[in-house]
């Protein structure tokens, strides 16, 4: 019985991973798209994270685990004889599925590693497996993402190093510090995970100290690996040895020193400590927080998530995705409740709470920009595309298009300050303009994409004179929910609710006036 379930959990999870929802930009332009743009002539937006004098980025832990895949498509495309540049939506579905792959294979691997009761492992799996933070996030492009897979494997390898003989014991050892850099260098906050579990190697690199100078010299080899890719991307010129060694660029110190800074974090937003406790932890695995704190079961994968929940909650700037590494230890760490009505109850509530955030995260949030992106990407005639209360679409996706396109990205711009941007962007209206499809044969074209929620354009789309501008719809997609535009506030919170669900999806409007 729960093979079946399993497998059907496992389909879930792939059908999650192939919908285009879009959980936060970071998952492209801390990613894909950086290294997109080092593969194929794609444009890419590289951020501040990647232009600042001090980047606190480093693309050593995104080539083996973007780069590759993306170095093997393109030579299966040349392969089979293909001419052009592989289509990007194409490489962006094969990331998909890669993230699915890895999510698949390797997490839920590690929890049949870690659990050594037949019983108990049956239930984490299933646990893990039902998340809707695994059907989700779990198997999109972030660093988050690889962070948890990297978390989970090095806790399994810790546990071999404890376990194994001499032989084995070296080779973990080396592994183990490869995937420590690794994991460093993905992201600094990646040792908390690892300090209370990592008390276990001290006795055995006593007894054993040649395990101990083997991981040392495994994490420096890789540690001058990435510190040798960092300076060589980072710098413009082709690098030498001197500037190996006069200046590296040693992104995971740049990133704790921002991070380390108040003013800094202020920019993305301050938290008070128990905002991961108290808020986010809640949200990323809901009646899950009961059986954390009614029915613990204490192991070394609760130890870990405690570590890294306790250090993370010491930074101000928290967000519920940097919390992904506990969401499979705590899953796999807590004990059903024994009464039979208590477990029915928690059951239908654990399968309530996922499908509605699966739903939620996994379809509808922002899940019309990706096909917008491709939209705009095949119209002959857009030149200029503006982009009003979305996330920033990436551009990577655009291809060849954007050398005559230009993106505005003005997610929170007032109103009449984007009537008065339209104003100087829009085309003059042409006969072909009134015509069905005519004006793909123009050579200009302004596009609006927007919610159908933003309201405030209501009196002016309807203006079919010769006055203002005029906006024709051309595309609709109706799986797309802005959870940025809840005014609850000025709207009221019934009004809000109505109006982003009732008015759900995105619209690209030609954008034309009177000349």
């Amino acid at each position: 019985m729960w093979r079946r379930a399993y497998l059907l959990l496992v389909l879930i999870r792939l059908w999650f991973a192939l919908s285009p929802s879009y959980l936060h930009p970071d998952e492209n332009f801390q990613g894909p798209e950086v290294i997109a743009g080092e593969i194929f002539s794609y444009p890419v937006r590289r951020t501040w994270e990647f232009t600042s004098e001090h980047p606190i980025r480093s693309v050593f832990p995104l080539w083996p685990i973007y780069g590759l895949p993306m170095l093997l498509l393109r030579w299966l495309w040349i392969g089979n004889g293909q001419d052009g540049e592989i289509p990007p939506i194409a490489v962006f579905w094969t990331l998909r599925v890669l993230m699915f792959l890895m999510s698949f294979v390797l997490e839920d691997w590690a929890l049949h590693e870690l659990i050594h009761s037949p019983r108990h492992r049956r239930i984490a799996v299933l646990l893990v497996a039902s998340s809707y933070v695994t059907w989700t996030y779990q198997t999109h492009t972030f660093s988050n993402s690889v962070e948890t897979l990297v978390v989970a494997w090095s806790l399994v390898l810790i546990q071999r190093i404890v376990d194994a003989q001499q032989r084995s014991s070296i080779l973990s050892s080396t592994i183990l510090g490869i995937f420590v850099v690794f994991g460093i260098f993905n992201r600094i906050t990646f040792p908390a995970f690892l300090l209370i579990p990592g008390i276990r190697l001290i006795p055995h690199f006593m007894k054993q100290p040649v395990s101990f100078f083997v991981m040392l010299t495994a994490a420096l080899a890789t540690t001058f690996l990435a510190i040798t890719l960092d300076t060589a991307f980072y710098i413009p010129e082709p690098i030498t040895w001197a500037d190996l060694i006069r200046r590296p660029v040693i992104t995971p110190l740049n990133n704790f020193i921002y991070n380390s800074s108040v003013e800094n974090l202020s920019q993305h937003g301050l938290h008070p400590w128990y905002q991961h406790l108290l808020a986010n932890l809640p949200q990323l695995i809901g009646p899950g927080a009961v059986l954390l704190f009614l029915r613990p079961h204490l192991s070394l994968r609760l130890y870990s998530a405690i570590s890294g929940l306790v250090v993370l909650s010491l930074f101000q700037h928290q967000e519920a995705r940097f919390l992904m590494p506990t969401v499979p230890l705590i899953l796999s760490s807590v004990r059903l409740p024994k009464n039979s009505t208590t477990l029915r109850i928690w059951t239908v509530s654990w399968i309530i709470f996922n499908l509605f955030f699966g739903i939620l995260m996994g379809t509808y949030h922002q899940g019309g920009i990706v096909p917008g992106q491709v939209f705009i990407s095949k119209q002959p005639d857009a030149t200029q595309a503006i982009w009003w209360k979305t996330y920033t679409p990436p551009i990577w996706l655009l291809n060849g298009k954007n050398e005559v396109l230009k993106t505005h990205d003005v997610m929170g711009l007032k109103g009449d300050a984007l009537l008065d941007l339209l104003d100087g962007l829009a085309t003059c209206d042409t006969p072909a303009d009134r015509r069905n499809q005519e004006y793909l044969k123009e050579g200009n074209g302004t596009y609006l994409i927007a919610p159908a929620s933003a309201t405030w354009l209501d009196p002016y789309l309807g203006n079919k004179g010769l006055d203002g501008l005029r906006f024709r719809e051309v595309w609709r997609y109706r799986q797309h929910l802005n959870l940025d535009d809840l005014d609850f506030g000025d709207d009221g919170v019934w009004n809000t609710i109505s109006r982003v669900v009732g008015r759900r999806g995105l619209v690209a409007w030609r954008v034309t006036k009177s000349c």
